[in-house]
């Protein structure tokens, strides 16, 4: 089921970047440290990430637990709808889904908690997506099919390009049967 941000405790939140055009152009204020703490994003990150996708590329719906890791995504160019799943234990809206629209020209910011699964599809050639993470990347990294019908999420009709290791991703209710899966409680 589709969500609004506030119905997750301890959720996905969305942040708008600051933009100061002017005659040159604009310069974008992606964060800062100050309006991150207000808003309950931690501001301490241990790599970025960047990638480049065709129009109808999909990327997830991914997560790591060992350590947890949180990230905050910006579409610096092109457009996504990104999408965060709530996977953890205890939680009241645990299978349930925030979706937004990210991109060059929104210049939204979308945190997505560790115990949330996170994927977009690509709505443009071109599209680079930023992910400023919480932790390095780990092995102990897996994902669910973004494509499984308990989800309900909309995606957009597309020809999807999609990794044979996203394909072969496992239900939410198969992740959830993982005793892996109990890293991610509501706490």
């Amino acid at each position: 089921m589709r969500r609004d941000f506030a119905d997750f405790q301890q959720g996905p939140i969305l942040i708008q970047a600051r933009e100061f055009p002017d005659e040159r152009g604009s310069l974008l204020q992606s964060w800062v440290k100050s309006v991150l703490d207000a808003a309950g994003i931690p501001s301490e990150f241990r790599q970025a990430i960047q990638s480049v996708s065709r129009r109808g590329v999909v990327r997830g719906l991914h997560f790591q637990w060992s350590p947890p890791m949180g990230k905050l995504v910006r579409c610096v160019s092109g457009a996504v709808l990104d999408v965060a799943v709530d996977i953890r234990h205890g939680s009241p809206t645990r299978g349930d889904h925030a979706a937004v629209d990210l991109s060059d020209g929104n210049h939204e910011i979308f945190w997505i908690p560790p115990g949330f699964a996170h994927g977009f599809v690509a709505l443009a050639d071109q599209t680079i997506v930023l992910y400023e993470c919480t932790a390095e990347h780990s092995p102990e990294e897996a994902g669910i099919r973004y494509d499984d019908p308990a989800l309900g999420i909309d995606w957009p009709r597309l020809d999807y390009v999609v990794s044979p290791k996203d394909k072969a991703a496992p239900t939410l209710a198969e992740w959830l049967a993982d005793p892996r899966s109990r890293h991610f409680r509501l706490t």
